[in-house]
């Protein structure tokens, strides 16, 4: 199709751009969104001029606007018309992918946007990295496996041909397409951060490389995640100091949706993280080539510490529940090894350069090696020092890794992000404290923004009821949860606070029989499973992450079940947050808990027509403590059921 570039409605050289805006989106919120049928809303007009002056002044501004105000709408009308104004695409960032897919799936709200205006919306994505296979990786592994081998014959015949015509290369590759792919799977195929695609064999002809060059083409909209945009700031100058492109182009303005989420974003895309095998691999490697002596002597007094340092920190690491992120004790014998490697590492950086010169090893190779211990020293020396760093173990089936993060990010987002001269708008239902959006400001390094709140149009006292039950014992909660879901034949979501909690109900439900099926997060690709729950109508989603984002009117979701009240893990991160306040439980706890309670319950109503019930589960002591604030939250009144 071919692209639009031009406004949708007229204007000349003497007509001022922000004057004839207002006009259009006037007439698109007054006249044509009735005649095609959507209400007619005062908090999406209000809305819709509280945006028009932070795109007129260049502002940040956090607009709180409640479920069913049409936000999606005012935002996508500013960005695509601001767009083709600067002609530069405007970046949509989301919390995660299934907001991605939400937004742009079929009979979404930019589909929905297209057909009332008759206008060609020009949107694309642009996913995290570790979304896309890695070809490097398929064609060295053993495809025989049925999974893989499925995966090998969906991959285009160009991308083993050399010899076709670039003409022919299309985007492929993208995780959605593996949708059978457990999660685990997925990584085995999937782009990691130690591949160096700069010096790949592979690079131009990589799924991955291929929807970048399609992306960053967009007239009007590319939508990513909140981690891609994170990364595209972080990696910015060190791509470009290398001679290559950015991950995002520049863009007209940014709209960050579900934006109270960006700042955990923002801390993950400056993480350092060490798997267990990776350093020996590259090492190994190293070794291989032609090294000198002192070289080589100091690669194996490197592996032997590094050895003996991840057997000390897999001993020493206790699990959490609700997170994958292990506690690990700054005892002085980590830190005292910690401390020999970064020494022994920075060395190696400077025989690196001397035996680079002896011209035996191949480019890719010595790219990995060199940005590797670069990339190992710097992350060693954050956890050297003092409260500079938060560093957890994650462990699964297969890898070990070390994580280190710094813990403030607000002075980089204020230098790198925040200080560009164009508009910057954070969209959700839910980020200030009582109409106070200081918290979230602080913690992004915004000093100067505007803001405002405007509460939901729908009718909850009449559309939803809101339960409240008191467990006595896990069991006896999920045999009630069973009762529940077959009263309902289905059509519910049940969010749990942990993946450990999700296995526990799954272990529970697996031994009964049900009319329905029950699907859970992790068994396939999450939209595909979304996509699944919303047409099988009879039919239990199981989640640990739906918690915000998941858009599905209609009867399909009837009912939503919060198994536990969802309270930050007792993880590094939030611990460190908890270490930095004044009182840990009242301002890191609740209000987390207060805010994915809201974005959970937000799930059940998406339209006027909607109605169903919500039910929460409390322990007693819970429902003594935070009864009061969670009332102050919720839409509607909490009926206790006595059980």
């Amino acid at each position: 199709m071919k692209k639009t570039t031009n406004l949708p409605f007229s204007t000349s050289k003497t007509e001022n751009f922000f004057d004839k805006l207002g006009e259009f989106i006037g007439d698109v919120f007054y006249d044509i969104l009735p005649e095609q049928g959507y209400e007619l809303r005062d908090e999406q007009i209000f809305m819709a001029f509280q945006v028009e002056q932070a795109f007129k002044n260049k502002n940040i501004i956090f607009a709180e606007a409640g479920v069913g105000t049409g936000k999606t709408f005012v935002y996508l009308l500013y960005a695509i018309c601001y767009a083709r104004y600067m002609r530069k695409p405007a970046i949509i960032s989301c919390a995660d992918e299934t907001l991605i897919e939400q937004l742009v799936k079929k009979g979404g709200d930019i589909e929905k946007l297209e057909k009332a205006l008759d206008l060609h919306i020009d949107v694309r994505l642009a996913k995290s990295r570790d979304q896309y296979i890695c070809v490097k990786k398929v064609d060295q592994m053993d495809t025989k496996e049925n999974e893989y081998e499925r995966l090998y014959d969906t991959i285009p015949s160009f991308v083993f041909n050399s010899s076709t015509s670039m003409n022919e290369f299309t985007p492929y590759g993208d995780r959605k397409e593996f949708s059978w792919l457990t999660n685990d799977s997925w990584k085995n195929v999937a782009w990691d951060p130690i591949m160096q695609c700069s010096t790949c064999d592979w690079r131009h002809r990589c799924g991955q490389s291929l929807h970048r060059q399609y992306y960053r083409e967009a007239v009007d909209l590319i939508v990513c995640s909140h981690d891609f945009y994170m990364e595209h700031v972080w990696t910015k100058e060190s791509r470009k100091r290398e001679g290559q492109l950015s991950l995002l182009p520049e863009a007209s303005c940014v709209v960050f949706d579900e934006g109270h989420l960006l700042e955990f974003s923002a801390q993950k895309g400056l993480t350092y993280r060490f798997h267990s095998e990776t350093l020996k691999s590259i090492l190994t490697n190293y070794l291989s080539q032609d090294v000198r002596e002192e070289s080589l002597y100091l690669i194996e007094d490197i592996l032997v510490h590094h050895e003996e340092w991840f057997e000390l920190l897999e001993k020493s690491a206790t699990s959490v529940e609700g997170s994958n992120r292990h506690i690990v004790p700054s005892t002085p014998e980590i830190i005292s090894i910690a401390g020999i490697l970064h020494k022994k590492v920075s060395d190696l950086l400077d025989q690196l350069v001397f035996d680079s010169e002896l011209f035996v090893m191949e480019d890719y190779h010595l790219k990995i090696i060199e940005e590797y211990l670069e990339f190992f020293s710097y992350g060693l020396s954050i956890l050297l020092k003092d409260d500079q760093g938060i560093y957890w173990l994650e462990q699964d089936k297969t890898e070990t890794s070390f994580v280190i993060m710094p813990r403030l990010v607000e002075d980089v987002l204020r230098k790198e992000v925040f200080s560009q001269p164009i508009p910057f708008l954070f969209s959700s239902a839910t980020m200030s404290r009582g109409g106070d959006f200081s918290y979230i400001a602080s913690s992004l390094g915004i000093e100067d923004y505007t803001s405002f709140t405007v509460s939901s149009p729908f009718s909850y006292e009449e559309k939803m009821i809101l339960q409240g039950y008191a467990q006595i014992t896990e069991k006896e909660k999920w045999i009630e949860f069973g009762n529940s879901l077959r009263e309902s034949n289905g059509k519910t979501l049940i969010l749990f606070s942990s993946s450990e909690e999700m296995d526990r109900f799954r272990l529970w439900s697996s031994k009964e029989e049900w009319p329905f099926p029950i699907l859970y997060e992790g068994d396939e690709e999450i939209s595909k499973l979304v996509t699944e729950f919303q047409f099988e109508e009879a039919s239990v989603l199981c989640s640990f992450h739906l918690w915000e984002g998941l858009d599905i009117p209609g009867p399909s979701l009837s009912k939503v079940i919060i198994s536990s009240l969802p309270f930050p893990p007792r993880d590094p991160v939030f611990d460190s947050k908890r270490k930095h306040s004044k009182d840990p439980i009242w301002e890191v706890d609740v209000p987390y808990m207060l805010l994915r309670l809201r974005q959970g319950i937000g799930r059940l109503i998406r339209t006027a027509n909607d109605e169903g019930i919500v039910q929460l589960w409390f322990t007693s002591e819970e429902k003594e403590t935070y009864e009061h604030s969670i009332n102050e939250i919720v839409p509607t009144e909490i009926t206790w059921i006595n059980l």
